[in-house]
């Protein structure tokens, strides 16, 4: 058995999070449910949780009217019932403020400023964004905004801030990503971060106390808070130092937005080698989801919070959706009508109908069932899953569906009822055997839905139940 740590990017608490954030949710929480049935759920742990430090936090909270800390608490408890409605199976959802973060970011910074001269004082002057929370070269600024986000202009700061010796380790992060094809995922994305390492600068690790009054102090220096990058990335070494999950025979998985891709793929490793501890083992980044060809955001009015779809389709269906219909090595556009059309189409009228098929069938016949036996994941199901690529996996599922449905329509049970019950109960035992089967590869998927096939079809006796998915009219 295998350790895996699973992690998503935590969330900045400047607001709730929309769809857009919940979409890594899902695809952590998929991977950490398949892992907990193959590794064992002792041997897996999934991480999430919110970035509540520096100024966009401040700022966000000032703009309120609200006390920081009461508000960065508010946001975070919003946060975690939303990721909640989608039925997340987080271990732990971090906070940045938590005690034992705070203190593995101290015994961090020292580390790192006992490594040389990695850490060091200078002189600085940079373009800030604030929502990035980041400081912009000028390759990645057009007209005084950044790229990311181009309503918002940059900030021209100039302070005394101690610096982290990152150009140092350039020759480091391209040998470790050129000799691991497997640490940045996908393929494009590691050319991406190649094509980008040689201008890597020394980074800014700290911020003026006056400038950026929320964050934790810099050790031996009150007047300096740490850049919340420095302090924020930290967070997955705090849970997995926890648990005894970080060292190199933990599978070490960050899953994160590809606008996050640069801080976890150069700075991270960089800081980690630094302070003498293992690396990941893969960071995954995937692409942006827009609404309807538009960029989900507060200005146009058309963000969507995970709850408010969950209470009209469902969990599952959300989920679904989401996996079955987007790329995540891509920019992916959705839209309400099409999350409809797969649930009826795939959800009421595929899965759906096919269970209650199978289970009036067997309600009618009478038919009793040994309890059902343990069922492994085929070799390429585990294959597409373990490689992120999940369209691929509900294809595999959605195939069998496919199949078991003509198998039905082929041999007609409901015609071999009235004349030959030896062999009405043999087509229905290996039709329960090929629910069962599909029930387990909905396992990391549509874990509502699994559970109440599970329970139906546990036997001896199997009866109908109401829709797993009503249709929608």
């Amino acid at each position: 058995m295998n350790r895996v740590l699973i992690t998503t990017a935590i969330d900045y608490v400047n607001d709730v999070i929309h769809i857009g954030h919940a979409y890594q949710k899902i695809m952590a929480d998929t991977l950490a449910r398949y892992y907990r049935e193959t590794e064992g759920s002792e041997n897996v742990y999934f991480l999430t949780g919110t970035d509540e430090n520096g100024a966009k936090a401040f700022e966000a909270a000032k703009t309120a009217g609200k006390d920081v800390k009461e508000f960065v608490g508010y946001i975070s408890s919003a946060d975690k019932k939303e990721q909640d409605s989608l039925n997340i199976s987080y271990d732990r959802f971090i906070r940045t403020t938590d005690p034992d973060h705070v203190k593995v970011v101290l015994d961090f910074w020292n580390r790192v400023a006992k490594n040389g001269s990695d850490i060091y004082l200078g002189d600085f002057k940079g373009q800030y964004c604030r929502d990035c929370e980041s400081f912009k070269t000028t390759s990645e600024t057009k007209d005084g905004c950044c790229l990311i986000h181009p309503k918002t202009k940059l900030e021209t700061v100039t302070e005394k801030n101690y610096f982290f010796a990152w150009k140092k380790y350039i020759p480091f992060l391209k040998e470790h990503i050129k000799n691991n094809p497997n640490f940045i995922l996908p393929e494009s994305r590691r050319n991406e971060v190649l094509a980008f390492v040689d201008k890597i600068q020394d980074l800014t690790v700290s911020r003026r106390k006056e400038a950026v009054p929320w964050g934790i102090e810099v050790p031996g220096d009150p007047r300096q808070v740490i850049y919340v990058w420095f302090d924020a990335l930290i967070n997955y070494l705090t849970a997995g130092k926890q648990i005894g999950f970080w060292d190199e025979n933990t599978k070490i998985i960050h899953i994160l937005g590809k606008d996050n891709l640069r801080w976890h793929a150069l700075l991270w490793p960089a800081m980690l080698k630094s302070a003498g501890f293992a690396l990941p083992s893969t960071i995954y980044a995937h692409g942006f989801l827009t609404l309807e060809g538009q960029k989900i955001s507060k200005s146009l009015g058309n963000i969507i919070r995970p709850s408010e779809l969950v209470e009209r389709y469902g969990a599952d269906s959300v989920r679904y959706y989401l996996l079955r219909y987007t790329s995540p090595a891509d920019d992916n556009d959705i839209s309400i009508e099409k999350l409809e059309n797969a649930y009826n189409s795939d959800l009421a009228n595929g899965l759906g109908n096919l269970v209650s098929r199978v289970a009036k069938l067997c309600e009618t016949s009478g038919l009793e069932v040994k309890p059902a036996g343990k069922t492994e994941f085929p070799n390429d199901y585990k294959g597409v899953v373990e490689e992120f690529r999940f369209q691929e996996a509900l294809s595999l599922i959605w195939q069998k569906i496919t199949t078991v449905d003509r198998k039905i329509d082929q041999e007609k049970p409901w015609e071999l009822i009235k004349k030959d019950a030896q062999k009405t109960k043999a087509v229905l035992t290996n039709l329960v055997e090929q629910i069962r089967e599909i029930q387990t590869l909905l396992v990391p998927f549509l874990p509502e839905a699994s559970a109440k096939i599970s329970k139906q079809f546990a036997g001896p006796k199997i009866k109908s139940i109401s829709p797993l998915f009503p249709r929608i009219t």
